[in-house]
């Protein structure tokens, strides 16, 4: 084989090596998918941990449920959570119960940034409670205690509180807000 071919096939290797080790950047024609996050706190977390199975198991007490509308595409993987951080004791730490058959659980609902918002709709405020629950709850029970569902019958959350309207996690172009400028 030429020295020339060979320098050519190893310059072409290494610069797909570095393409797939480096993230790339948001660019304007990429799309990604726009749908609400669930994530968690276990009892005395301080940070969020995205929910690895959907709202489908028991949540303890002293746990704080969030849920916040966002976008993850290829080259922005990370789904932003909500904005305000898991803090049980800030947000139960008045609520009493009988602690018999109960659980008390915080729930974190963040809309969202305005560049998130589908076009024609007003983002609502965030949602911050502590509920008192049956203590066999599990995620979704949990959250329609505080806010109305819409869920598809794949059991996929579409909408809280009638936001969005209509759509159910669809894929869009990358918003504007998130695209990385060079």
């Amino acid at each position: 084989m030429k020295t020339k071919y060979k320098k050519r096939i190893f310059a072409a290797v290494i610069l797909s090596l570095l393409g797939i080790m480096v993230p790339t950047s948001a660019t304007a024609g990429e799309k990604g998918y726009r749908y609400w996050g669930y994530y968690q706190a276990a009892p005395s977390a301080k940070a969020w941990t995205m929910a690895m199975t959907g709202p489908t198991v028991n949540v303890l007490d002293g746990s704080v449920e969030g849920w916040a509308f966002t976008f993850s595409s290829e080259s922005i993987p990370n789904a932003a959570p909500p904005r305000i951080a898991p803090n049980f004791g800030k947000l139960c730490g008045t609520t009493k119960f009988s602690m018999v058959n109960q659980k008390r659980v915080g729930v974190i609902v963040d809309f969202g940034r305005a560049g998130l918002r589908p076009k024609g709709e007003t983002t609502p405020r965030l949602v911050s409670k502590c509920i008192v629950i049956d203590k066999n709850a599990i995620g979704s029970e949990v959250l329609a205690k505080v806010v109305k569902l819409r869920m598809a019958s794949s059991g996929f959350v579409c909408g809280l509180n009638g936001y969005p309207a209509k759509e159910c996690g669809i894929e869009v172009p990358t918003p504007a807000a998130l695209i990385v400028k060079k």
